[in-house]
């Protein structure tokens, strides 16, 4: 294929990347290519949104104003063009401000370094959603184990020392990765709490969709003693759909109020009994009642 732009010499691939990047045969000098963004195709299931929101208007600015400061990292397609591991948002902004090329460091990568490169490179973002972390985690966790661990230890333990995070903490988002994508779309609306969703992962792909059907339809919230009820009777394949509604609007007929008409009181009650006394009494009486039923 012909490159119709210009290549750009370039000091070293750490002075670009970081560290942390894959260490090239010393004296190598990388190229810097500017490539068609045509030829620029998205990386096969990248678990990052690229939004045109109020962050992109920002990118969007820069690069009419100063170009792309920092080149984005591909690979050739076996079909031609190239594969985006880090750059999506810098392609989406390039496509936005008028550009047609955009500057791409090309290298031949296997699956799971791309995998890798592309986790590192987004991970540490500051509105990381919760579903883009766990997807990510997920797919760096399974490349990392192709690879096999460079330290002999926990492969959990090195991929979250990677991220700043425990090896616990990565597990758990690994494990919010096996939710169906609406209910990690709920997660990432905060309609479903994170320990909840872990919860809810699970249960098979059919419970799961019992589980949304009945929020979307109830519009309920979901306590952490639902899931865990909703965790152990799919544990044991005792859950059914009947039983999905009940454990979710169980709380909500828990917390049903009663309200008694101040003048249906006082015909039990003096003038003078106190809002406290007569809580005192009716909680005694029913309590007595209970004890008899």
């Amino acid at each position: 294929m012909k490159h119709s732009a210009n290549k750009i010499q370039i000091a070293g691939y750490d002075d670009l990347f970081g560290s942390s990047a894959p260490i090239l045969a010393e004296n190598v000098v990388e190229q810097v290519i500017e490539v068609p963004l045509e030829k620029l195709y998205t990386f096969q299931n990248h678990p990052f949104q690229v939004l045109d929101d109020e962050k992109m208007e920002e990118t969007v600015a820069s690069i009419k104003e100063h170009g792309i400061l920092m080149p984005g990292i591909a690979r050739p397609r076996a079909e031609g063009g190239y594969e985006i591991i880090a750059g999506h948002r810098r392609k989406r902004g390039s496509e936005l401000a008028g550009k047609t090329t955009m500057p791409v460091f090309v290298r031949e990568y296997s699956d799971d370094e791309s995998i890798v490169i592309m986790v590192d490179t987004n991970i540490q973002r500051e509105d990381i959603l919760p579903s883009e972390k766990a997807k990510a985690y997920q797919m760096k966790y399974e490349a990392m184990k192709h690879q096999g661990s460079k330290s002999g230890g926990n492969t959990l333990d090195e991929l979250g020392d990677a991220a700043g995070e425990s090896g616990k903490t990565v597990q758990r988002y690994i494990w919010l990765a096996r939710l169906s994508d609406s209910l990690l779309d709920m997660v990432d609306r905060k309609k479903l709490g994170i320990v909840q969703g872990i919860d809810i992962s699970f249960l098979s792909e059919e419970m799961q969709q019992w589980v949304q059907v009945i929020l979307e339809e109830m519009g309920c919230a979901v306590s952490t003693s639902q899931s865990s009820k909703l965790k152990e009777y799919g544990k044991n394949g005792e859950l059914t759909l009947a039983m999905v509604r009940l454990i979710l609007t169980e709380e909500k007929l828990k917390e049903r109020k009663v309200t008694i008409k101040a003048d249906k009181l006082m015909e039990f009650f003096s003038e003078d009994s106190t809002s406290e006394e007569i809580e005192t009494i009716i909680y005694g009486l029913l309590q007595e009642w209970k004890s008899r039923h």
